[in-house]
């Protein structure tokens, strides 16, 4: 199959999203055309989008019946292999009207079931998304940062010399850790504490827009 670059998401209504956030609170949810990334959420009932990253992590996710996604499988660690297994699932919640991906469901054996489509399906089967190397995941504003966090956005960014992962646990609480560095890892109960975490000596509330962020799944 050819290689398929997504270049833009959805158009979408004037009211659909808040600037900086995909926020879907004042519409019908559209993914951004600042966000490519946000297409797989939306396809033809039972399909399953294939979205490959520059770096070679493969995201499937499966679309339900009404065209919504329904679950996703996450092939990576997130750099917090003691809380995310090489491989784990997400499942997708739309009962907010925006895509709201749950806890990661884990399969710690590497004994994880295959993903498959709910029907026969023949167009648009296993559809390939190749991510354009030159996505910008770094967020706009501290209200962009708590909209991601909001829908429990998966997020790694660097800053200096290091990798920080961002990721969320059953218990409801944000984690927040220096790359495959558990001692580093702090439990947040909210977006606000999590901007109290100190990266290089400064507090991410101060250097959020500033941070490469080179991973974001919402």
């Amino acid at each position: 199959m050819g290689k398929r670059v997504v270049t833009a998401g959805y158009i979408p209504a004037a009211d659909a999203f808040c600037k900086g956030m995909g926020s879907a609170e004042g519409g019908e949810w559209r993914p951004s055309p600042n966000k490519p990334q946000d297409e797989r959420f939306l396809g033809d009932p039972g399909q399953i989008k294939n979205y490959t990253k520059p770096n070679g992590e493969l995201y499937q996710t499966k679309i339900g019946d009404d065209g919504r996604a329904v679950m996703e499988r996450h092939w990576t660690d997130r750099n917090q292999p003691w809380a995310h297994a090489k491989v784990h699932d997400h499942i997708i919640d739309w009962s907010k009207g925006y895509p709201d991906p749950g806890p990661a469901i884990n399969y710690p054996d590497g004994d994880y079931p295959e993903f498959k489509q709910f029907r026969e399906m023949k167009k648009a089967m296993g559809t390939v998304i190749y991510e354009p190397e030159d996505v910008n995941y770094n967020f706009e504003s501290i209200s962009d940062f708590k909209w991601c966090m909001k829908c429990h956005g998966e997020v790694q960014f660097a800053h200096g010399d290091k990798s920080y992962s961002i990721t969320h646990r059953a218990t409801g609480q944000i984690s927040i850790s220096e790359a495959n560095k558990q001692e580093t890892e702090k439990l947040c109960d909210t977006a606000d504490e999590v901007l109290e975490y100190v990266v290089n000596g400064e507090r991410l509330r101060d250097i959020i827009t500033k941070v490469k962020v080179t991973e974001r799944t919402i």
